[in-house]
C-alpha cells in the first residue's frame, strides 16, 4: 500500500521533474523492420520489389505486387555478443533472444471489369517488431575518475538547505519533497550529500552552494552492469492499388507501442589516502511505456518487364511516453567501519511527454532476371536532427532541441540484395551499411551487416531461412553527467530467421 500511495503522490507532485535526454530520443527513433527470412536474407532491399509482407512495411505499394492473397509468420533467434573495454579491463557477455517477430496477411481483390485500367486492390494487416531491447553488458576496470563527479556536477550551485534532510524528515519524505519542489537534479545532489559523498563548503543552509568530494583523488576500481528489456512494435493497416499493371500505389497507417526498462548498477572501490568513502553502490532503474502513430506513402513503377523503380515516404512517428524511475545509494568508510544507505523507496512518476521521431525517404531500383532471379538496391535518407521533444516546458524543450542539433545528423542507409532461383530452390544474399546518426562518429560508427539465405517453394507454401550478422562499435556513457570514462562496446548480432508463408 505504501508503494501505491507513493506512486500516486509522485504523479501529483513531481510536476517539475524531467529526466529526458537525447539518448532516449535516439533509442526510440532507431527501430527498423525485422522482416521475413527472405527479406532479411536480401539485406532488406525490397523497396522496388514488393510481394512480401516485410516489403509492405518498407514501401506500402509492395502489397499490390501480390497476385494471390498471402499470409506469413516469422520467428528469429538473436545471438548478441558484447565486448566491453573499460579502464584497462575487457569483459564479454553473450545472450540469446527468441521472438515471434512478425505475422501478417495480404488480401487481393482483382477487378473483373476488363475495361478498367485499375487491375486490383489489396488490403493488408500485419504486426512486426521494430526493435528488441533485451540486452545486457558488463564493464569493469580501473580509472582515475570517480562517481563523485556525477553528484558534484548536480550539486554545485544548489543551496545546502534544498538538498538535505530537514529536522524530523525521513529519507523517503525528503526525496519526495525535494523532487516535488525542485526536480530531478536536486534529488541526485540529495543522494550524494546524504550518502556522505559530498562535503559542503560551510554548513549554512541558505548561503552554501559549493561542494567538494569526500572521495579523494586516485585510482578507482569500478564495475558497471547494464540490463534492458522490452520491445518496440507496430500494427499496420495497408491499402494498395495497381494501375495498368505498371504503377502500384500504397498507404500504411501504423499504430506504434513500446515498452522499455533499464537497470544499471555501479560498484566503485578505492583505498586512496584521505578518502572517507571507500565503497559506493549506485543503482538506477527506468521504465518507459508509450504509444504513437505514423503513416507511409509509396509507389512502384514498372518501366519494363525487367526494371522497376520504387519510392516511399515514411512520416515521423508521434509518440506519447510515460516514465518511472527508482534509485538506491549506499556507501562505506573502511577506516571507521560504517556507512550510509540512502534508499528513498519511491517511484518517480514523470509527467507524460511527446516525442517526434524523424521520418525518412527511400529510393529503390530492382532488376528482374525473369525466373532466374533478381537484384535490388535501396537508399534511405533519415535526418536524426529532426527529432523533437514536447515536454510542456519551453526551457527544457529548447535545451533538448539545441542538444539534438549539436549531436545528430543525416544518416544514409544502403542496402543491396540478390536472389538466384533453381527450380524450387532460391539462394539469397545481401549487404547493408547504416551510417552513424552522430556528428561525432567516435560515439558510434557505421553499422555493417551481411546476410545469406535459402528458400524452398512447395507451390502454395514456402519456407525460408536466413542468417544475418551485423557489427557496430560505440561508446557507452554510464551517466548523463559527471566525468566517468565511457566503455567501448563492440556489438555483434547474429540473427537466424525462419518464415513460413502461404498463398491463401
Amino acid at each position: 500500500m505504501k508503494r501505491i500511495f507513493v506512486s500516486i503522490f509522485c504523479f501529483i507532485a513531481f510536476h517539475t521533474i524531467n529526466a529526458q535526454y537525447v539518448s532516449d530520443g535516439l533509442r526510440y527513433s532507431s527501430g527498423e523492420t525485422q522482416g521475413t527470412a527472405r527479406f532479411k536474407a536480401m539485406g532488406g532491399a525490397f523497396g522496388a520489389l514488393g510481394g512480401d509482407i516485410s516489403a509492405i512495411s518498407i514501401n506500402p505499394a509492395g502489397a499490390a505486387i501480390f497476385n494471390r492473397s498471402h499470409g506469413a509468420l516469422s520467428a528469429s533467434n538473436n545471438n548478441i555478443s558484447k565486448d566491453a573495454v573499460y579502464g584497462g579491463g575487457t569483459a564479454n557477455r553473450t545472450e540469446n533472444n527468441f521472438d515471434l517477430h512478425q505475422i501478417g496477411a495480404a488480401f487481393v481483390f482483382k477487378n473483373n471489369n476488363t475495361k478498367s485500367l485499375w487491375n486490383k486492390f489489396v488490403v493488408s494487416l500485419f504486426y512486426e517488431q521494430l526493435q528488441d531491447y533485451n540486452t545486457r553488458f558488463f564493464a569493469a576496470g580501473t580509472t582515475n575518475n570517480s562517481i563523485s563527479s556525477y553528484f558534484l556536477q548536480n550539486a554545485n550551485g544548489l543551496k545546502l538547505g534544498d538538498i538535505r534532510l530537514l529536522s524530523g524528515e525521513t529519507v523517503t519524505q525528503a526525496y519526495a519533497d525535494i523532487g516535488a519542489s525542485y526536480g530531478y537534479q536536486h534529488q541526485q545532489a540529495f543522494l550524494g550529500y546524504e550518502g556522505g559523498i559530498l562535503e559542503p563548503g560551510d554548513n549554512n543552509d541558505d548561503t552554501n552552494t559549493v561542494y567538494t568530494s569526500n572521495i579523494a583523488a586516485g585510482n578507482f576500481n569500478q564495475e558497471f552492469d547494464y540490463e534492458s528489456m522490452g520491445h518496440n512494435g507496430k500494427f499496420s493497416a495497408n491499402i494498395a492499388f495497381q494501375y495498368n499493371e505498371s504503377i502500384s500505389l500504397g498507404l500504411n497507417l501504423n499504430s506504434h507501442f513500446l515498452e522499455f526498462s533499464k537497470k544499471t548498477f555501479l560498484i566503485e572501490e578505492n583505498d586512496n589516502v584521505d578518502s572517507t568513502v571507500n565503497l559506493v553502490n549506485f543503482e538506477n532503474q527506468l521504465f518507459t511505456k508509450g504509444e504513437g502513430f505514423s503513416l507511409q506513402l509509396g509507389t512502384i513503377i514498372k518501366l519494363t518487364d525487367e526494371l522497376r523503380f520504387g519510392f516511399n515516404y515514411s512520416s515521423p512517428t508521434w509518440l506519447t511516453l510515460r516514465e518511472e524511475t527508482t534509485q538506491y545509494l549506499s556507501t562505506f568508510n573502511d577506516a571507521e567501519n560504517n556507512g550510509f544507505t540512502v534508499n528513498p523507496n519511491i517511484v518517480n512518476i514523470f509527467p507524460e511527454y511527446n516525442l517526434k521521431t524523424p521520418g525518412n525517404m527511400t529510393g529503390s531500383v530492382a532488376y528482374i532476371l525473369g525466373k532466374k532471379g533478381l537484384i535490388s538496391f535501396d537508399y534511405t535518407r533519415k535526418n536524426y536532427a529532426n527529432m523533437s521533444f514536447d515536454t510542456g516546458d519551453n526551457q527544457l524543450d529548447t535545451a533538448l532541441s539545441s542538444d539534438i542539433n549539436n549531436t545528430f545528423k543525416v544518416a544514409n542507409t544502403y542496402k543491396l540484395g540478390a536472389e538466384l532461383r533453381h527450380k524450387n530452390i532460391s539462394f539469397r544474399g545481401g549487404y547493408r551499411i547504416e551510417e552513424s546518426p552522430y556528428k561525432n562518429t567516435n560515439i558510434a560508427n557505421d553499422l555493417n551487416g551481411f546476410s545469406l539465405g535459402i528458400g524452398y517453394n512447395f507451390g502454395y507454401t514456402k519456407i525460408d531461412l536466413a542468417y544475418e550478422r551485423t557489427e557496430q562499435k560505440r561508446q557507452q556513457q554510464f551517466f548523463e553527467s559527471g566525468t566517468l570514462d565511457s566503455a567501448s562496446i563492440n556489438n555483434k548480432n547474429s540473427i537466424i530467421s525462419l518464415t513460413l508463408s502461404m498463398d491463401l
